[in-house]
C-alpha cells in the first residue's frame, strides 16, 4: 500500500479528503432551488453544473475536454468548505474570496496524497485563471445556473 506524505496509508488522505469535502452539503447558498423551496447547498450546486456542463457541451465556444471540465467544476467549489460561499453582490465578501479560497485549497487539497493534490489544486486553479477553453465554458456553467434558477422560481 502506498503510503502518504506523513507516513500513512494513502487511503487514509483520500478518505479525509472525501470526509472534509463532505461539509460542502451544509454551505447554504444564497440562491433557491428552481421551484423556489428552499436554498440550495454547494453539494447540490456542484452536482448541478457538473450535470449541466455535460448537458450543455454543445454550446461551448471552442473544442473543450469535458472530462477536464466536469472535474475541474468538482473541484472548484470544494474551497467553500473553509472558505464559505462569497455572496456576488457582497463588497467585502468579494475583496476577501480570492485569499480566502486560495488559502483553504491549500488546505483541503492538502490532505490528499500528493500526485492527486497536485492534480486537483491545478484543476481548481485553472478555474480561477480562466483562460483555457475548459475553464471559460466551466465559468460560464457556472454563472448560468444562478440565472437559470432565479428566473424559473
Amino acid at each position: 500500500m502506498e503510503t502518504h506524505d506523513d507516513g500513512g496509508s494513502k487511503v487514509i488522505g483520500q478518505l479525509k479528503f472525501l470526509t472534509v469535502v463532505d461539509r460542502l452539503k451544509g454551505v447554504i447558498r444564497r440562491n433557491y432551488l428552481a421551484d423556489g423551496a428552499r436554498l440550495e447547498n454547494s453539494a447540490e450546486h456542484s452536482w448541478h453544473i457538473a450535470l449541466m456542463a455535460n448537458i450543455l457541451a454543445e454550446y461551448s465556444n471552442s473544442k473543450i475536454d469535458l472530462a477536464r471540465v466536469t472535474l475541474m467544476l468538482l473541484a472548484h467549489d470544494v474551497v467553500e468548505v473553509e472558505a464559505g460561499d462569497a455572496y456576488a453582490y457582497d463588497d467585502q465578501a468579494q475583496s476577501e474570496r480570492k485569499f480566502k479560497e486560495r488559502k483553504a485549497a491549500e488546505a483541503i487539497f492538502g490532505t490528499l496524497p500528493r500526485d492527486q493534490r497536485e492534480v486537483w489544486f491545478q484543476l481548481w486553479n485553472e478555474f480561477e485563471e480562466f483562460k483555457t477553453a475548459e475553464s471559460r465554458f466551466a465559468q460560464a456553467v457556472d454563472h448560468f445556473l444562478p440565472i437559470l434558477q432565479n428566473f424559473l422560481i
